[in-house]
């Protein structure tokens, strides 16, 4: 509905982001008085079917929260259950545990470039239009994505809902022979992925800035994955970086409902924060090997990214960086003695939180002494993104006013791509529903 200085704008179905949401645009006298990313998708009730579970049971069921991402899931998971009975898994094991979340930001990194932002950026409505004119540069998508499925396959036993991750390791590990094959792939892969910097890097970015904290993990030596100390750059002059204990995690994120959406929203000691990309990138850019950070600044990338419109360029360097790390881990791999370490339940609670490709996921469970799950707590990184996407709608729409008279199809399509910017996993973040029951 419009009429003069006023207009409603009505997204009911947004295109090319992983579930279903809608978005709802006011604005009154030339200014964007709303701007709501209502996501409307059933709640998913994970959390509560948790309880009552043995403690082996959640990477198993946590990673079918999302067909995308379900690596993040086990591996947050596997994190809390074991800092909950006091167990750590390392050497090869671990490195083994990092192959795979390689993999899973190889396929979920490259489809989201690909499939989905790549034809905003060209002009495309979908990626089945953009094949038909550039049937070379989806098909070296589809490549890159088909190695990272290789790795998830390999290790995972599947590349959806792998199944043999479990508490303390794996059910299975492979031989070197196994990976000999995987290694030639990545290798190959390589070059598509530098191809793919240079591609992205090519494109038109509108100018924008997103003015949230920026939140990930942090680890030292190395490029945050599969765990780390939660590490905050705040946005403004003057503001030191701050981290505390993945235990801490709930009380400085704080998740509470919203009116127009079946998903929590999040803040960071009460400010709007983002994490994914942009964020580990601006945490932990520093530390990328030098050939991929001599890839990343011909690229553009010089230090910290605050425009959305730019994460692509990110995300595509992440690509090229995890290939690189699975061709490591490769390289040094040696069979572990066994294939998962033994992990006795004990009564407490323990947390996690691993790197998932769209931000920082976290874990908590309180197990009792049988191991018995009595609490469960999932905090997705689409939770925590949604304050600062409604405020990067609202800046950017508002620019886009100022400038001109923009008419409701230009301002639909401007607000989806600035969505996707962020790669919303929108199944993820519907956990929670608040229920209320009032009866004479």
């Amino acid at each position: 509905m419009t009429h003069r200085g006023s207009r409603v704008l009505h997204v009911g179905s947004l295109t090319r982001v992983e579930g279903e949401g809608a978005l709802l645009l006011r604005i009154d006298n030339g200014t964007v008085a709303a701007a709501q990313l209502k996501i409307y998708e059933p709640p998913r009730f994970f959390e509560a079917f948790l309880r009552g579970r043995r403690h082996t049971e959640p990477p198993d069921i946590t990673s079918r929260v999302c067909g995308i991402c379900p690596v993040a899931y086990q591996m947050s998971a596997c994190r809390a259950i074991e800092d909950v009975c006091g167990v750590t898994v390392d050497g090869q094991l671990a490195a083994l545990r990092r192959l795979l979340y390689c993999g899973e930001w190889i396929e979920s990194q490259t489809l989201h470039i690909y499939l989905l932002h790549a034809p905003d950026f060209l002009g495309y409505d979908s990626a089945i239009h953009l094949s038909r004119d550039r049937r070379a540069d989806v098909e070296r998508g589809l490549r890159i994505k088909q190695a990272g499925n290789a790795v998830l396959e390999l290790l995972g036993g599947r590349s959806i809902h792998p199944v043999n991750v479990r508490v303390g390791g794996f059910h299975r590990t492979p031989t070197r022979a196994e990976l000999r094959p995987l290694a030639e792939r990545l290798r190959r892969a390589r070059d598509d992925a530098e191809e793919t910097v240079r591609w992205v890097a090519g494109f038109d970015f509108p100018d924008a800035v997103c003015d949230a904290d920026l939140f990930a993990l942090a680890e030292p030596g190395t490029y945050a994955i599969d765990g780390g100390t939660p590490t905050v750059l705040p946005y403004g002059d003057g503001q030191e970086p701050r981290s505390f204990p993945v235990r801490d995690f709930t009380a400085h994120v704080v998740e509470e409902q919203v009116p127009h959406s079946t998903a929590l929203q999040a803040r960071l000691d009460g400010r709007r924060h983002l994490t994914g990309s942009l964020a580990r990138y601006a945490v932990s850019g520093h530390l990328l090997p030098p050939a991929v950070r001599e890839v990343a600044r011909a690229a553009g990338l010089d230090g910290a990214c605050r425009n959305p419109f730019r994460s692509i360029v990110v995300r595509a360097v992440e690509v090229l960086y995890a290939i690189e790390e699975a061709l490591r881990l490769i390289d040094a791999y040696e069979p572990p003695p066994r294939p998962a370490v033994g992990v006795t339940p004990r009564a407490g609670a323990g947390h996690g939180a691993t790197e998932a490709p769209r931000g920082t996921l976290y874990h908590r469970y309180v197990l009792d002494a049988d191991g018995i799950v009595t609490d469960a707590r999932l905090v997705p990184p689409t939770s925590q993104n949604q304050g600062a996407i409604e405020e990067d709608l609202r800046r950017i729409v508002q620019a886009e006013l100022t400038r001109g008279d923009a008419t409701d199809a230009g301002l639909t399509r401007l607000c989806e791509r600035a969505i996707r910017n962020h790669d919303p996993c929108i199944s993820c973040s519907a956990h929670f529903l608040d229920l209320t029951v009032e009866r004479a």
